[in-house]
């Protein structure tokens, strides 16, 4: 039964998820829509073709995506105490969250700038654009929507893995299901976090689908 003190006990575990989590897709926005510009641009036969950049960076969201996050996580417990300090906690948990999401996302922005004709880059070429107005004025703005939904994607993502960060410290609301549900014999515990997960998650995709649209001027 939802008394007052499991309900403030999900409100504190939805708090400590939404800071992990928009926190680490902040970080990994920042990595890795850059990043799936570069992986867009230096592919051969593109604007910015670059072998020297493209194979090894490719190379490198492969492999970023291909690690396990639990694996991940215990692996950078050296870098993330690097960085800020500790290797448990919610903001310890920020780092394996945001360098997890950080290729995921790099690819998926790669995918949504494929979607963008080509004639477009070829149009802006011949009028003599230069490759950062082509990314301004021709691959920003027509793939906007599916760059929102790439950040859609991502967070919903995060969500799942925050769930596993509390095996290592965290707090949030895969903490409690598992310290305060699974552990307790509680099930109903378990059920009203699965129930805030679950309506977490439509706030979230019901959110970028509205942005989607909002941009989407096609």
């Amino acid at each position: 039964m939802l008394n007052e003190q499991l309900f403030r006990l999900l409100l504190g575990g939805l708090g400590d998820t939404l800071y992990m989590v928009f926190s680490a897709t902040a970080l990994a926005a920042l990595l890795g829509i850059p990043a799936g510009f570069l992986l867009y641009g230096t592919r051969p036969k593109r604007f910015l073709a670059n072998a020297l950049v493209f194979y090894p960076l490719n190379l490198a969201i492969n492999i970023g995506r291909s690690i396990p996050f639990i694996i991940l996580a215990i692996w950078i417990i050296p870098l993330t105490r690097f960085l800020v300090g500790k290797a448990i906690g919610n903001t310890a948990a920020i780092v394996p969250l945001a360098l997890a999401a950080t290729p995921f996302l790099a690819r998926l922005i790669e995918n949504a700038l494929n979607e963008v004709p080509a004639g477009l880059i070829e149009a802006a070429q011949a009028m003599g654009a230069h490759p950062g107005q082509i990314i301004r004025r021709v691959l920003w703005p027509e793939a906007l929507p599916a760059i929102i939904n790439a950040l859609t994607i991502t967070l919903i993502a995060l969500i799942g893995y925050s769930a596993v960060v509390g095996s290592i410290g965290a707090d949030g609301l895969g903490k409690i299901a598992y310290s305060h549900g699974y552990q307790r014999y509680r099930p109903d515990v378990i059920f009203y976090t699965v129930c805030v997960i679950v309506l977490l998650v439509q706030a979230i995709q019901y959110l970028g689908d509205y942005l989607v649209r909002r941009t989407d001027h096609r």
